[in-house]
């Protein structure tokens, strides 16, 4: 029997903490991983007529069980698998660090940026294998090839489970803030299924992200996500149909995450050297601190991403920008920004709707009719590709 959403979401944000705690505890990440995908197999089945008092530890042990299974080799082995089992506190999914733990043992410096990024998607994001391609914008094959790699390379280094020494620690903290970053935005945007916000992966990269060194990237991407995540409520109505930011109610904005995620960037900018975060988390403010679209102070989100353009070769960043350049310019300008970046933005729905908004804008209807169609055809979020084709429609009859 299929189980139900609400285990299955149960299943999907108890599975990185059930690795965390088996890796800390056996080590072998690859075998713990398949562990507990066996463990969440079991579960699917198991739980259909009802969830356990603590699902947590239910699975810890159900997995522990299948790694200790896959290790055991010898008869010692066998003998010491109960002791190990009582080792694991109960009622308990591992301790608050674990997770983070996790973070930093998939982001070791002997993967590279790209590997580290995509391992720790899979095992603390819990995503899977395509929506992390697609994040990365390469076929799901190419990414399997790459999580596997990654995997036997943490495995071949040796690595520990455990915290990196401070004078060791920058080396990881890039790739950890990127890898929570895109954990963010694939439950603030998932890139799959019928549901706009997977709530569950947003607020764990919070939590995470909360736990990391005070520096003022680290900050940034806080002050990033909480101003970001403030609109949540706004986003979709009441029949759960996507609400652009232009038509949002801003009463329903989260006032107490923008009042943090404002005072956290301020303290940032006036005290570190400005990083890429903190600039996208000084845009995210200008937007919260206005009223409407109309009372938005475009001309300093225009320079703040070309201070951002300057600093990253982050093609979003340059398709963000010709949106401010159209709404400080004219829809025009913004599609000569548009046409100039064009070889260096990615071939994504994202592209085709800005292209959209601005043919739109420009008054040239029949254009913006055909570039939403075609952002509709690559978008492969059900409440996304609804909003393009509504907005196609509506495009021929304004």
């Amino acid at each position: 029997m299929k189980p139900g959403r609400e285990v299955e979401d149960l299943l999907r944000a108890s599975a990185p903490r059930v690795l965390a705690a088996l890796v800390r505890r056996y080590g072998h990440f690859s075998a713990a991983e398949d562990a507990v995908q066996e463990a969440l197999l079991a579960a699917a089945g198991a739980w259909s007529d009802g969830v356990p008092t603590d699902p947590g530890a239910w699975l810890i042990r159900v997995a522990s069980r299948r790694l200790i299974d896959q290790l055991r080799a010898d008869q010692a082995r066998r003998d010491r698998e109960d002791a190990d089992a009582r080792l694991i506190p109960r009622g308990s999914v591992g301790s608050t660090d674990d997770s983070l733990l996790l973070l930093y043992l998939c982001c070791h410096p002997a993967l590279n940026p790209t590997a580290q990024v995509a391992l720790t998607l899979r095992a603390v994001g819990g995503l899977t294998t395509a929506e992390i391609a697609h994040a990365h914008l390469v076929p799901e094959p190419t990414m399997a090839q790459r999580i596997s790699r990654a995997k036997a390379r943490v495995r071949d280094s040796g690595a520990d489970f455990t915290t990196p020494p401070p004078e060791r620690l920058g080396e990881r903290l890039d790739a950890v803030r990127q890898v929570l970053y895109l954990i963010f935005n694939e439950g603030y945007t998932s890139s799959f299924g019928a549901g706009l916000h997977r709530v569950e992966l947003s607020a764990e990269a919070i939590r995470l992200t909360r736990m990391l060194p005070a520096d003022g990237e680290s900050t940034g991407l806080l002050a990033l996500m909480l101003l970001t995540d403030a609109r949540r409520a706004a986003r979709t109505d009441l029949d759960g149909l996507l609400v652009p930011m232009s038509e949002q109610d801003r009463r329903l904005w989260n006032a107490g995450a923008i009042a943090e995620g404002t005072a956290l960037v301020t303290a940032a900018m006036t005290t570190n050297r400005p990083g890429p975060y903190q600039l996208q988390a000084a845009i995210a403010a200008v937007h919260a601190e206005a009223a409407s679209v109309a009372d938005t102070d475009w001309l300093q989100i225009l320079g703040l991403y070309r201070l951002l353009e300057a600093m990253t070769d982050n093609p979003m960043v340059a398709l963000n920008s010709a949106v401010a350049v159209g709404m400080v310019h004219g829809a025009d300008a913004g599609l000569a920004a548009l046409d100039a970046a064009a070889a260096r933005l990615p071939p994504t729905h994202r592209t085709e709707a800005v292209r959209a908004h601005l043919l739109e804008t420009a008054g040239r209807p029949a254009e913006a009719r055909a570039a939403y169609l075609a952002a509709a055809k690559a978008a492969t979020s059900g409440p996304e590709r609804t909003y393009l084709l509504a907005r196609a429609a509506r495009s021929v009859t304004e």
